[in-house]
């Protein structure tokens, strides 16, 4: 039998997707992007979950409550979501692994850090498992509005990419451009 290293979440069988769902969601989705930056150092940054609001668009508020578990708010297309998240899983420097309690949307998901080619950084990897409010009709309308987690994942990892990178966070806003007199 052949090894697939590949992500769970990219399987074109269903079964062996779902197993990227550990806690049994409805939909997974799954990005990665490689940062000039050492595993342990990105790590470390992410598993200060307060740091997190600092790349993601989403994030109303996080209330980290101590090392294990955190209280989250987020934008969504139906207004905000709130859910407590709890660490299933913690390999420093590795991965970091969470499960949502009290959720409006049940979701669960890993983030992977994984030193890329010597000299190339670190691939970071999200895998995101969620049941969409609204079944597949919520899917859509998260889709159509931007605010599906995987495009939001997509947008937040180029951010912290950016971010790692270079010290900011790139927009696309132009300044504030008053007639001069």
């Amino acid at each position: 039998m052949v090894h697939d290293d590949a992500p769970a979440f990219t399987a074109k069988d269903k079964a062996e997707r779902r197993t990227a769902a550990p806690h049994g969601e409805s939909s997974v989705s799954g990005v990665a992007v490689t940062i000039n930056r050492p595993a342990r150092e990105l790590y470390a940054y992410w598993r200060d979950f307060a740091n997190l609001a600092t790349f993601m668009l989403n994030i109303e508020a996080i209330d980290v409550i101590d090392r294990e578990r955190s209280h989250w708010v987020v934008k969504g297309p139906n207004g905000p979501y709130e859910w407590d998240a709890v660490v299933t899983e913690d390999v420093e420097g590795e991965r970091i692994g969470w499960k949502a309690e009290n959720a409006d949307v049940a979701n669960s998901g890993q983030v992977s850090f994984t030193e890329a080619a010597p000299g190339r950084g670190t691939v970071v990897t999200a895998t995101i498992a969620y049941d969409p409010p609204g079944g597949i009709v919520g899917k859509i309308v998260a889709k159509v509005t931007q605010q599906e987690p995987a495009i939001q994942a997509r947008r937040d990892l180029r951010r912290f990419k950016q971010l790692m990178e270079t010290g900011e966070i790139a927009t696309t806003t132009p300044p504030n451009r008053e007639p001069k007199s």
